[in-house]
């Protein structure tokens, strides 16, 4: 009948493992940092590098809504999305909106890059990145800067990000928080469910992505 709903998995268990994982990494990372445990810091960099990988791939291969091919649209669309913030509608979205898919798009490459830079930076007295040497002391000293920098742009993203949720949830009464912790999203009952990719295919992705990483970080 009209207006009927059911209960739809919408985001797959390696998505969401992904992203609190991300958020906890990110956050190791500053704390590291911020009291000088570099071997720390470089691990969780570390990390946070098997992850991207793994998403990057999961992107394309993964779930549904884990595709960017699914939910990467064109500026215009975001801002068509975003034209109508303000009025109240049920929620139809099975994953990333237009604007959220920009977004998640922007953060990923603000972290990766964050991460490309970490490898050649310096702390200027025991700890080098891995790469730093193939860029000398006084570039490596300058791209530790940028690193710090990016960690800033890092930052802003996050805070939009968080301000977006709340936008949502004020404006549009849009819960896109637990969705993003339990996989289910309240959806038109008329709507196809997404398909989610095997839990096999995640583990093998990521074991892949871990395992180059940690190659790399034992051979450099």
């Amino acid at each position: 009948m009209d207006g009927a709903t059911r209960w739809v998995k919408v985001w797959d268990g390696p998505t969401r493992l992904f992203h609190w994982s991300l958020v906890a990494l990110i956050a190791g990372a500053w704390f590291t940092a911020e009291n000088g445990w570099i071997d720390w810091h470089f691990r969780c960099g570390y990390a946070i590098l098997a992850l991207l990988l793994f998403r990057l791939v999961w992107g394309f291969v993964g779930s549904d809504t884990a595709r960017f091919a699914r939910f990467v649209k064109s500026p215009v669309a975001a801002l068509a999305h975003l034209a109508h913030i303000t009025k109240r509608e049920p929620d139809t979205e099975i994953g990333h909106n237009a604007a959220g898919g920009l977004m998640v798009l922007a953060m990923l490459a603000l972290i990766l890059v964050q991460v490309g830079l970490g490898l050649f930076s310096t702390d200027g007295i025991f700890t080098d990145g891995p790469l730093a040497y193939l860029v000398g002391p006084d570039l490596s000293d300058r791209i530790t800067g940028w690193h710090e920098f990016n960690f800033n742009l890092i930052l802003a993203a996050v805070v939009l990000h968080v301000a977006a949720i709340l936008t949502y949830a004020v404006l549009k009464r849009h819960d896109l928080v637990r969705p993003m912790v339990t996989g289910l999203k309240k959806l038109p009952a008329g709507l196809a469910a997404p398909r989610m990719a095997p839990l096999w295919l995640a583990l093998l992705v990521f074991a892949v992505a871990a395992g180059g990483v940690y190659a790399f970080a034992t051979l450099a």
